[in-house]
């Protein structure tokens, strides 16, 4: 299936209830007010929140007055306009080589199916991959990754459970400088902002990185689940106090979600998702791009 058609399958329940939606609404009458508080309430219903909602209403209201908008596919085709000149100013991440990334996040949310995702997608790249197994925390959490590191033959470092989580990484790149590996994923702890001892684990672990491979190009994503809604939002805010996030990988994006999460992702903190989970196989992990979801939400 083409990456075109996953997004679009992912979406087609958000796309589907805005369509039918907006084509009601402009079948009753003119872009008026109730027209609006209509429309924003639509797509606040579409996770994109309450504010993200009527900031863009607002721009769509005083581009229809200016270019005299009427019908339902004008409608559609200014709102794709605002949006992608949202997602077009905030800077999209090529990763360079050798690549340390770190993954972190809530429990729940994927992570450990993630990084065997991306262990795939990076040797599908044809580049060497390591897994790293940072989270020493959850009972069997190494484990697991190995299960993900034997089913898409990538190398993996690990040590017992209950290790120093840094001691796991700084092995991790040693072995990485020996192997002249492309690309480091390395596994972390889940956490809430109120796990002190976790998130300062994390600050640890940044700190090795920094330290023994300066020369790297280092990225720090945080995964999202996509049905969880504006509460992705908070976790953003709170991990962001303990390591500077560098983008976004956002799961369970597979028809059940209503994936205006992204927007109000990309409002708030203007950092770009750099890939989407779009079904539970190996290679249903994409790189995101913002022109075809935008067209496939609308």
């Amino acid at each position: 299936m083409g990456l075109f058609k996953k997004i679009g399958n992912a979406l087609k329940k958000t796309r589907e209830a805005i369509a039918r939606r907006i084509d009601s609404l402009l079948s009753h009458g003119e872009l008026d007010d109730d027209f609006y508080d209509e429309l924003t309430d639509i797509l606040i219903s579409c996770d994109i929140g309450v504010r993200t909602s009527m900031e863009i209403v607002d721009s769509l209201r005083e581009r229809a007055r200016k270019n005299k908008l009427r019908t339902a596919e004008d409608v559609r085709n200014e709102l794709k306009n605002i949006l992608k000149e949202e997602f077009a100013s905030v800077d999209d991440i090529e990763i360079e080589y050798p690549a340390i990334i770190t993954i972190i996040g809530v429990n729940g949310v994927g992570k450990t199916t993630t990084l065997g995702k991306l262990s795939k997608y990076f040797k599908n790249l044809k580049k060497d991959v390591t897994l790293v197994a940072g989270d020493t925390f959850r009972a069997a959490a190494s484990n697991q990754l190995n299960e993900w590191a034997e089913r898409t033959k990538t190398r993996i470092i690990k040590h017992a459970e209950g290790a120093d989580a840094a001691a796991v990484v700084f092995d991790g790149i040693s072995s990485a400088k020996a192997k002249k590996t492309d690309v480091l994923l390395i596994d972390t702890a889940g956490r809430l902002h109120t796990k002190t001892n976790l998130m300062e684990e994390l600050k640890k672990i940044d700190k090795v990185i920094n330290r023994e491979y300066p020369e790297a190009h280092k990225y720090n994503f945080i995964v999202l689940d996509a049905t969880t809604g504006q509460n992705a939002l908070n976790q953003i805010s709170a991990f962001n106090d303990f390591v500077k996030i560098d983008g976004i990988i956002l799961t369970k994006l597979d028809g059940t979600a209503k994936g205006g999460v992204v927007i109000a992702i990309e409002k708030d903190y203007h950092l770009p998702v750099v890939f989407i989970g779009v079904g539970e196989g190996v290679d249903d992990l994409e790189k995101f791009d913002y022109n075809e979801f935008i067209d496939n939400l609308f």
